[in-house]
């Protein structure tokens, strides 16, 4: 961490500030925050600078304000890259469904920035060999991309409610400007709209029926969870229609899965 303490430094100096005008600053910061965590003394700062001391959160955002920087940009100079959240993503298996917010901290990530041009969108098509070049893009140009009324969710490991059309572990875009129940008959089980709503309980996916004041919580005919019939609004609220979905596939063995959860076993 010797490096993260010397960039520090060469920040400070560039800005001609001393020690002490750190120690001035994060005191002030300190009192109109009441949290002495945020204060920095001269012997602190050079234990960052110097030796290696990592500053614990506190310390790291007063020095992000003294200094005008970003503080993400001095959480990476200590190893912690919040564009890295993506790819972590994998790595931790929440049990239950819920809203995914990591990536609203990522100031940049990394997408395709070139495509062969023989690339036809009308045949189904190997990506892997179609992208020439990777790069990194910042999220503030993505931004007009962005349609405001999607969220995004995740479909925790233990909810089993629309296998296998929606396996745990997938990742779901959800259109909140189509909260409304539609209504009708489908040809087949994927026209059918599927919804992310939000009980008392946490988040699911599931088909929906709207009966006076009760919402119908309608799993998948395979899956092992049971119908629920829930309040509307005060028990459940449609946050919105599933329009996407990310599967990872191949990564767990379904049948053991399904047969040890709690709602497999509750069934016995």
């Amino acid at each position: 961490m010797l490096q993260a303490g010397q960039s520090l430094r060469q920040v400070r100096e560039k800005l001609g500030l001393t020690m002490r005008d750190v120690e001035s600053a994060s005191s002030r910061i300190a009192a109109r925050h009441g949290n002495e965590e945020f204060f920095l003394g001269p012997s602190r700062l050079s234990d960052i600078e110097t030796k290696g001391v990592v500053p614990n959160l506190y310390r790291l955002y007063a020095l992000a304000v003294i200094y005008r920087r970003d503080v993400r940009e001095l959480m990476k100079w200590y190893g912690v890259d919040l564009n890295d959240g993506a790819a972590d993503l994998k790595l931790a298996f929440p049990t239950k469904s819920h809203r995914a917010e990591t990536l609203q901290s990522a100031s940049a990530v990394q997408m395709p920035v070139r495509l062969d041009p023989s690339f036809d969108t009308r045949r189904t098509n190997n990506l892997g060999r179609i992208i020439e070049q990777w790069g990194w893009v910042p999220v503030s140009y993505l931004e007009q991309f962005v349609s405001h009324s999607f969220t995004y969710g995740y479909i925790g490991t233990d909810d089993f409610t629309m296998y296998p059309i929606l396996p745990p572990g997938s990742f779901i875009q959800v259109d909140e400007s189509r909260s409304t129940i539609a209504e009708g008959s489908w040809r087949s089980e994927y026209e059918r709209p599927i919804y992310f709503v939000e009980t008392r309980d946490g988040y699911t996916c599931c088909w929906c029926t709207l009966e006076r004041e009760n919402l119908i919580l309608q799993p998948h005919p395979l899956s092992p969870s049971p119908i629920r019939v829930l309040r509307h609004p005060q028990d459940a609220e449609v946050m919105g229609q599933v329009v996407g979905v990310a599967i990872r596939l191949g990564e767990w063995q379904t049948t053991d899965a399904l047969a040890a959860s709690p709602e497999r076993a509750a069934l016995r």
